[in-house]
């Protein structure tokens, strides 16, 4: 029976001897140059990723430094250019302003009254139809149509040219509205701009 238990206890394999020590705990000699050696690589080797994240961070702000000089050059220019187009249109309504009121000042009392006779016909021409009771349509298309050139210059008993004549400068007057006829081709018209502002 002894013999039974001696042959279960050496089957585990031979007992520990009394002065092992497991690999963990054993006791390692480094010179300081070692140590060192090893420190340094384990930290280079911690913070390379770190560094190429720096690396790649810094060429980000880089191209977008770059990028945000290009949007203020070109926001620089935009504004330039709003500028120049500012002054240029001012000065072309500064213009047009002097070359109406020079061309105003240039007009004869003679074309100044067959102006003033072209609105008096417009104006007598609505009210006839108004005081004869004319149907709205008739009122509504006159509005809308006025007289063309050549219907004007049979009125007034003067010619084609002269109308076109007048009609330019008509078209600096407020109360005129010079454009092309609503049904007729190549067919210029003038109407009065208000109808309900026109005195006889």
């Amino acid at each position: 029976m002894l013999n039974v238990a001696n042959a279960r206890i050496n089957t585990f394999g031979p007992s520990p001897k009394a002065d092992f020590v497991p690999p963990s705990d054993q006791l390692i000699t480094l010179t300081y140059g070692q140590l060192q050696e090893l420190i340094i690589n384990a930290v280079t080797k911690a913070i390379e990723p770190l560094q190429d994240e720096v690396r790649e961070l810094k060429a980000i702000v880089a191209n977008q430094d770059e990028k945000i000089v290009a949007l203020e050059s070109t926001q620089s220019t935009h504004a330039d250019n709003q500028l120049i187009q500012l002054r240029l249109i001012n000065s072309i309504r500064e213009e047009s302003h002097k070359e109406k009121i020079a061309h105003a000042a240039n007009t004869t009392q003679k074309t100044q009254d067959h102006i003033t006779s072209i609105a008096v016909i417009l104006g007598a021409k609505e009210k006839r139809l108004i005081e004869g009771q004319a149907p709205r349509a008739y009122v509504d298309r006159l509005r809308k149509e006025g007289l063309t050139f050549s219907e004007l210059a049979n009125v007034m008993g003067l010619t084609v040219d002269r109308i076109r004549q007048l009609a330019k400068i008509a078209a600096g007057d407020q109360r005129f509205n010079i454009t092309w006829h609503p049904r007729k081709k190549n067919t210029k018209i003038i109407k009065l701009r208000r109808w309900d502002a026109f005195v006889l």
